[in-house]
């Protein structure tokens, strides 16, 4: 009887853990995160001077004027201009990049990649932007030339089956070109999260461990796909570096996406977006050219020296849309942490997996609000740890929202 007591205060006592304070961001941390705003200023200044200096010097038209040297035909001279375009950038970039996304890491502890993984990455990402152009450029610039004021319109009818298939084919052949994928290693664990994902009405889960650890140090999860290739990926750092509690908590939040469809929900805003978008690139480079044709060499749309100015334009057009977009997402984030808090009733562990991210992968608990307009794809992690604390999730048996 005294041990069935003891049980029974056992149980209380664990839904009655005490609230998971806010961590106290380091100074490290701290420094971190000012100094990443500083270079998302930059990098963002850069990735709209560079090809704006390329297009309105008249590079962009010698460009395409020494294509035209190597081949009389349309479309080879288009590729020839794009895969040199997108050399030339991606030279130009290279310094910063390195900066961004290998020394900085490394310098802050958050980053286990060797230079030769960072330059093969690099290198399989400059090949997939050159084919994705060759393969793809000519559709817009065909209907430029075909149908000048309604190409944006046609280019969008065209352009929103491409993206649903790139969303189809990226976890099976885009995302492997970086990265290992496989089912997870600790085939305990695996059961359990299937058992966590038939509570949550998926039969068809496709759960994968992703070996990120070659990479990073650094924690996360996400759904990525759709129909077939729609898939839970976690990675090896956050399988290892949380409790089997905290990995639940981490896996009900991604089946919350599963389930909820923000995929597809993604796919439809984005959809909407690009329509709109395309709509007033047409807009802006018809004055653009207008105004510019003596200076640029570049008198029509349908001329592929054009391409560095609509990379600006759609630079700007996405800086502009940005705010709604995050917001967008950040309202996604919410919803799928209320569906695993009601998936797994254990808002202890779900809070500590996010002050654990606080502290391991220098997060700013609590940014200004600046950075939660233009870069803060998710509520900040104090909010999220509060809304773990106070929230109560529907009884057992009831079904997640």
């Amino acid at each position: 009887m005294t041990r069935l007591v003891l049980l029974v205060l056992g149980g209380i006592i664990d839904r009655l853990e005490a609230p998971v304070p806010i961590p106290v961001p380091s100074a490290e941390a701290i420094r971190y995160y000012e100094s990443g705003n500083i270079l998302w200023l930059v990098a963002t200044l850069w990735g709209l001077s560079l090809p704006a200096t390329v297009f309105f010097t008249g590079f962009s038209a010698c460009l395409r004027r020494w294509a035209g040297r190597l081949s009389r035909h349309w479309y080879p001279v288009l590729v020839i201009y794009v895969i040199a375009l997108t050399v030339v950038l991606f030279a130009a970039d290279l310094p910063l990049d390195y900066y961004a996304d290998f020394w900085r890491p490394h310098a802050y502890g958050l980053s286990s990649q060797h230079i030769g993984k960072w330059l093969h990455d690099e290198a399989v990402g400059l090949g997939l932007g050159c084919l994705g152009g060759a393969l793809l450029l000519w559709i817009p610039y065909l209907l430029l030339k075909r149908a000048p004021e309604r190409w944006w319109f046609y280019s969008w009818l065209v352009g929103v089956p491409i993206l649903f298939t790139v969303a189809v084919i990226e976890p099976i052949w885009i995302e492997p070109l970086f990265n290992e994928f496989g089912p997870m290693q600790d085939r305990a664990l695996e059961a359990e999260v299937f058992t966590l994902a038939h509570r949550a009405g998926i039969d068809d889960a496709s759960i994968f461990q992703v070996n990120k650890s070659v990479d990073t140090n650094e924690l996360n999860a996400y759904v990525t796909g759709i129909g077939n290739t729609k898939r839970i990926v976690l990675w090896d750092t956050t399988i290892q570096a949380t409790t089997p509690g905290e990995l639940a908590a981490v896996v009900g939040h991604e089946m919350g996406h599963y389930v909820l469809g923000h995929v597809w929900q993604g796919l439809i805003l984005g959809s909407v977006g690009l329509l709109a978008a395309l709509w007033l690139a047409h807009r802006v480079a018809r004055w653009t050219l207008r105004r510019f044709a003596s200076r640029t060499g570049v008198g029509d749309a349908s001329d592929v020296a054009s391409l560095p100015m609509f990379l600006v334009i759609f630079g700007i057009i996405s800086l502009l849309f940005q705010p709604a977009a995050l917001a967008f997402s950040r309202h996604m984030e919410h919803e799928a942490d209320r569906f695993g808090l009601d998936l797994t009733h254990d808002n202890h562990d779900c809070a500590m997996v996010f002050a654990k991210f606080v502290r391991h992968d220098l997060a700013y608990p609590s940014p200004g609000p600046l950075y939660v307009l233009w870069r803060s794809s998710h509520p900040s992690l104090a909010d999220r740890i509060e809304f773990c604390n106070h929230y109560h999730p529907w009884a057992e048996g009831e079904t997640p929202r």
